[in-house]
């Protein structure tokens, strides 16, 4: 295994592959260079003198800027890179993107089909509440459920527990409710109770506005205060659809039925050269075949972000870019925060030094594809192939975003490591081997091999995807096993 790597040709840096020490001579385009520091694993290391206010190029884009002079061999980071992001910028309609030229592949999954044409991976029975106050009785009505009824036919049973409902005003109150509606309509679910209580602003009338359409055989809707028992009633209501469910077969369906979204979180110095690369190939691999993927995070897409434009299908989708850019930075200064407040403490230590650096590995993940759609938050997915989507890069907001988008399946790519789930399947993807192997109660797939030495990016994409395809017909991951399931939704306004 080589001790480092160069990613892009034009670049002054190269990133550690392991730790080195300090005087340590490398041999770089047949020049030696000593290491004038210690290199953590997944820092970059300066190959040719960089002058101070120079630009740092990594991925063969800026990175940002360097603080002080840096000679050959130095350490490159937070101590002396500083960030070249600047306020909203101006941006030109100056299409780039081409078609790419993947061969169709007559792959497919077994899955559930929903009455609309949908198809869900799982076939869960949900309780939704309309309004936090309910979420006790909804678990009430679920332990009952396990206790008097044969549930073995289920993938799972749901509560998905939230605080809002109530209290809440304008943009807030809005994306609860588009959020509940989403959810309420998910391919995952093949049944749903929405609970409600009665007196919340999140009335059940205004959701079933929000809602439109949805299958009435298998949603159904209780109004807590308008009966005696709601527990009892409620338990009635997903017994009689737990049976319903009791019929549900997985049927062979196209890959062009999935729908997955994309996020990265705890990222680390291989996140740009391994694990995130590798989505993007599968992404251009499941548009190739009709697919949808969904690409999030806005913040972490600042300073990467005309990477994006330059591949919008069209002029509308260019300006919806734009707006999804600039409208999150206009946030950022409503709320009086700094735009560029990132990244993580865990993400420095993992080798990121600037947003840039981080955005740059981060858009990775959407691969090369043509933008064919920009939604907003709350949204349904109506165009297929490579969207983008309105969210902060919180891990399970950004997650259940996804999931809200009616993504059947989120890849989560990490370099440090978490146990979370979202409420639809969430595949963590290790961007090293050694995180892998320590934590193999989390992770469920590892990229790390493609600094290991040990296989082709060619070779894991096509693993992966049969990966993948394993688990959308029904092989459970990590967080599923643990049943670590939860859904967050977007806030950020006032609480009445």
């Amino acid at each position: 295994m080589s001790k480092y790597i160069q990613i892009h040709p034009g670049d002054n840096v190269i990133v550690a592959l392991q730790a080195i020490e300090k005087d340590t001579i490398i041999t770089h385009n047949a020049s030696s260079i000593r290491v004038a520091n210690d290199i953590p694993q997944g820092h970059k290391i300066a190959v040719s003198t960089i002058a101070k206010d120079e630009h740092i190029i990594k991925y063969g884009y800026s990175i940002g800027i360097a603080k002080e002079a840096i000679e050959v061999g130095q350490h490159v980071h937070s101590h002396n890179v500083r960030t070249g992001l600047d306020e909203n910028l101006e941006y030109q309609y100056e299409p780039k993107g081409q078609a790419l030229n993947i061969p169709q592949e007559q792959r497919t999954f077994e899955g559930f089909v929903r009455k609309n044409g949908d198809v869900g991976i799982r076939n869960e029975l949900w309780i939704i509440p309309t309004v936090g106050c309910v979420n006790g009785q909804a678990k009430l009505i679920v332990d009952q459920l396990k206790a008097e009824t044969d549930t073995s036919h289920l993938d799972d049973i749901l509560v998905l527990s939230h605080q809002y409902g109530c209290s809440q005003l304008g943009g807030d109150h809005l994306n609860t409710q588009k959020a509940l509606a989403a959810a309420i309509k998910h391919p995952n679910a093949g049944g749903v109770l929405v609970l409600g209580l009665g007196c919340e602003n999140n009335q059940t009338s205004q959701l079933k506005e929000i809602i439109g359409t949805w299958d009435k055989d298998r949603v159904h809707f209780l109004i807590s205060q308008e009966v005696e028992d709601e527990v009892e009633v409620g338990l009635k209501i997903v017994k009689s659809l737990c049976e319903q469910m009791r019929n549900d077969k997985r049927t062979t369906a196209p890959v062009s039925k999935l729908k997955i979204g994309l996020k990265c979180g705890g990222s680390d110095g291989f996140s740009g050269i391994t694990a995130n690369p590798l989505l993007g190939r599968f992404s251009d691999w499941l548009v190739a075949q009709g697919g949808t993927t969904v690409l999030t995070e806005v913040p972490e897409m600042f300073g990467a972000e005309t990477i994006l434009m330059e591949r919008a299908e069209t002029e509308n989708v260019f300006c919806k870019t734009v707006d999804l850019i600039n409208g999150f930075k206009d946030y950022f200064r409503t709320s009086n925060q700094p735009i560029y407040e990132n990244p993580s403490p865990g993400n420095k230590n993992g080798g990121i030094t600037t947003l840039e650096e981080k955005s740059l590995g981060c858009v990775q993940k959407g691969g090369d594809a043509i933008v064919s759609d920009v939604l907003a938050y709350g949204d349904q997915i109506k165009t297929p192939g490579l969207n983008l989507l309105w969210s902060p890069g919180n891990d399970l907001v950004a997650s259940s975003a996804l999931g809200f988008t009616g993504c059947q399946m989120v890849l989560f790519t990490t370099g440090r490591g978490t146990p979370f789930g979202s409420f639809v399947p969430t595949m963590k993807i290790a961007t090293n081997s050694q995180l892998f192997n320590h934590k193999g109660n989390w992770m469920d797939f590892n990229a790390g091999g493609l600094v290991d030495g040990t296989v082709s990016m060619d070779e894991l994409r096509k693993e992966f995807t049969d990966f993948l395809i394993e688990i959308a017909n029904g092989k459970k991951l990590k967080h599923e096993l643990t049943n670590f399931k939860e859904i967050a939704i977007f806030k950020s306004g006032v609480t009445l």
